[in-house]
């Protein structure tokens, strides 16, 4: 017999939609989700269904402190957005930081992100800020570098082999979790992805 846990009752309120809540230890009325008999195969299998990010480098939605730590991050980030000093991107263009770089022209640089969310995940960043921190801050001055990004999306999928399914991400602030202030895309594919994303 195998049983699996739901949260229910006064601790549902903690739970957000699409968060690896059931990972929580916090639950104070716990129900079983599934009860019966297992074959080995789904007992091997449960660790994927609870959290299918499990097979990637990293594994931070299936941690609660990981996530918080990721909220706590961005909120720290934004609280020097507008300063002015160099961000990680800034020395990765100016190669004082090692990068995995994918493509580049005289406008974006792209690369390997460091904590892949899916089997390709290339970071694309305008080589200069000009006042893009975060999408929030475009101005109509920004249009060629905004349209510019994307295609640049467009040829990494087409480099990466993935032009036929990906997806481009542009977090926005720290509700979403921006934790460079420095514009930039991610282009995650090599996967089947979901809706909605988390």
């Amino acid at each position: 017999m195998i049983s699996l846990p739901i949260v229910s009752g006064a601790s549902r309120s903690l739970i957000r939609p699409n968060s690896f809540s059931l990972l929580r230890t916090t639950a104070t009325n716990v129900t079983p989700l599934f009860t019966g008999k297992a074959s080995d195969d789904f007992v091997k299998r449960i660790p994927g269904l609870l959290c299918p990010s499990l097979h990637f480098q990293r594994s931070t939605f299936c941690n609660a402190n990981a996530t918080n730590n990721e909220e706590a991050l961005s909120r720290a980030a934004a609280a020097d957005a507008d300063s002015g000093s160099p961000t990680i991107f800034d020395k990765i263009i100016a190669k004082e930081v090692p990068s995995t770089i994918v493509y580049e022209d005289d406008k974006v640089l792209a690369f390997r992100d460091i904590n892949p969310q899916a089997p390709v995940h290339v970071v694309v960043i305008p080589k200069i800020r000009d006042g893009l921190t975060q999408l929030g801050k475009a101005e109509a001055r920004h249009t060629v570098i905004l349209g510019h990004l994307l295609h640049a999306a467009k040829l990494v999928a087409e480099k990466e082999g993935i032009v036929d399914g990906f997806r481009v991400v542009i977090n926005n602030g720290p509700t979403a979790c921006q934790s460079v202030y420095h514009l930039h895309l991610h282009i995650l594919g090599g996967r089947q992805m979901k809706w909605p994303p988390g």
